[in-house]
């Protein structure tokens, strides 16, 4: 069975409070339990995890070779500064997605830069909480095809 790493970076555990005009109301939470509703119904296994750290989130990349079959990744705020989690994607050499809530094309001109995009298979943003399943539909044509 295609395994899916969906991975969140910082502030995304303050989903549903956090400038809501700009997130939503969803949860994380919400969210997750969304996703796994969802694998069951595609097909496919999916493990979340969201951490505030760099590091962190590096590690958890790390861990998915040989365990997943693909990354979804929000990285939030890193999408614009990390290159330690593009290095890692391009290391790891596993299919990738990126993640935005928001439509980050539509806001602030340092959110139009993502050294994530570099690695990844594509990009999804400004569908809210949809956005998840529409990246782990796309993944899982991805990992079919």
């Amino acid at each position: 069975m295609t395994s899916v790493l969906i991975l969140n970076g910082p502030n995304l555990n303050l989903l549903g409070t956090r400038q809501p005009e700009v997130y939503g109301t969803t949860t994380l939470a919400d969210i997750e339990a969304r996703c796994k509703k969802h694998a069951e119904a595609i097909g496919t296994e999916v493990e979340f995890f969201q951490s505030n750290h760099e590091g962190v989130l590096v590690d958890s990349i790390h861990a998915a070779r040989g365990t997943h079959d693909g990354i979804i990744l929000n990285a939030g705020a890193y999408t614009h500064t990390s290159i330690a989690l593009m290095d890692a994607l391009a290391s790891v050499e596993l299919p990738a997605i990126e993640l935005h809530l928001s439509n980050v094309h539509a806001r602030e001109d340092f959110r139009h830069r993502s050294y994530i995009a570099k690695v990844a298979l594509g990009i999804i943003c400004g569908f809210g909480a949809d956005g998840y399943l529409l990246a782990m539909d796309a993944m899982k044509q991805h990992l079919s095809g």
